[in-house]
């Protein structure tokens, strides 16, 4: 195998398909990362037992080939390489590496041993790449982190018509976000129905549903991936999810389970409604949160047309106040963790949110101002005495 490749192309080729390589491995062929040089093109793959990563780039390729070569080391001298053509081969038991005077040297895996990359599951339809990775990013903040309960750590996704629905929870707060996506109908009948999942497609033309949970984590690198590909093709069978773009493809395995339903919990009856600008209102909780210790919670006293921040107790207090105006009560008073605080309001994007008030120790729903597809549901604590 030989080729010759700029490497800018090539660290990011092989930064893409090193995102899912096993940090640790009893199978040492599987932090490896197999490249093949053929027709103009090189192809970098990598896998584990979970995930898979694919990325086709243009080449010059002189020799036809294989080669598998630590993937975690390879990505370290791509790195460092100097700026322009970089020219690989195979020589003997070693892909050498060039790049201007430096040459880099990694001996060879035993390629036959690298186990097949999975096919991708049957396609659903295409989502713009852009915005489900900020919608992705919007609803992982809400993720849980404890791997004794694994469903908690995933994303919900759902499909229904050309509406998608991400969600995730840790039990503390719930986050969901809503986009347009564009059911494809292709591969026939749905496959699966494994643990998790429900699916149901058809023909051109049948709108395709689902409802899987998916690793926060793999689908938040993969989102980011995705962020200016472009239109994405979904793939999603009853045990793996798949994102195809131009040159790129990723799998992932579903977790079993499902996030308890959101509906309810959303739907506060009456209630009182706060309205604040964003940025500032992140501001004012950072600053007040550095006298909060531990999880001791920030807190909003809200009254006609101002909102007063608190936190710490005894000799250690912060406050601020900020313009806001509530609507549904003449004051209201509610405290939050700060770092849940700031997780969801970090998440919108929208210049003002909307608080949603049951009253203190009670759910409370953020919103933006139009309270449209981004919502974050936060259990609010014991206000300050």
């Amino acid at each position: 195998m030989e080729f010759r490749i700029d490497s800018g192309v090539l660290t990011d080729a092989v930064a893409w398909a090193a995102r899912v390589l096993p940090a640790r491995s009893p199978v040492p062929v599987l932090g490896g990362l197999l490249l093949e040089a053929s027709d103009g093109l090189l192809r970098v793959s990598g896998l584990d037992y979970e995930a898979s990563a694919r990325i086709e780039v243009e080449a010059d390729t002189a020799r036809e080939g294989r080669a598998l070569v630590l993937g975690r080391r390879l990505l370290d001298i791509c790195k460092v390489l100097p700026r322009g053509v970089v020219e690989c081969a195979v020589d003997g038991a070693r892909l050498s590496v060039t790049g201007g005077e430096a040459r880099f040297g990694l001996s060879l895996l035993p390629v036959d041993d690298y186990p097949a990359q999975p096919g991708l599951p049957a396609f659903r339809g295409v989502v713009d790449g852009d915005a489900f990775a900020t919608a992705v990013g919007q609803v992982a903040v809400a993720a849980g982190r404890d791997d004794s309960l694994p469903v908690l750590t995933g994303i919900r996704l759902a499909l229904d018509g050309t509406t998608m629905t991400l969600a995730a929870t840790d039990r503390y707060r719930y986050a969901v976000r809503t986009l347009e996506w564009k059911p494809e109908g292709e591969g026939g009948e749905g496959e699966g129905g494994g643990p998790g999942a429900e699916l149901a497609g058809g023909a051109a033309g049948v709108d395709v549903s689902a409802d899987v949970v998916v690793p926060a984590r793999r689908l938040t690198e993969i989102a980011r991936s995705l962020t200016s590909a472009g239109p994405v093709r979904l793939a999603l069978d009853g045990g793996s999810i798949g994102f195809e773009s131009e040159g790129t493809r990723t799998t992932t395995r579903l977790l079993d389970g499902r996030l308890p339903r959101h509906d309810k919990l959303f739907t506060l009856g009456e209630h009182a409604v706060a309205m604040t600008d964003r940025a500032p209102l992140l501001e004012a909780v950072k600053r007040v949160a550095v006298v909060a210790e531990g999880d001791s919670p920030v807190q909003l006293a809200f009254a006609g047309e101002s909102v007063q921040l608190q936190a710490g107790y005894e000799d250690d207090v912060a406050s601020q106040r900020l313009p806001a105006l509530l609507e549904g009560a003449e004051s209201l008073t509610v405290a939050f963790n700060p770092g849940y605080l700031l997780d969801a309001l970090g998440s919108f994007d929208s210049d003002s949110v909307r608080f949603h008030l049951l009253g203190p120790g009670q759910r409370a729903l953020i919103t933006d101002r139009a309270g449209g597809v981004h919502q974050h549901l936060l259990m609010s604590v014991k206000p300050l005495v």
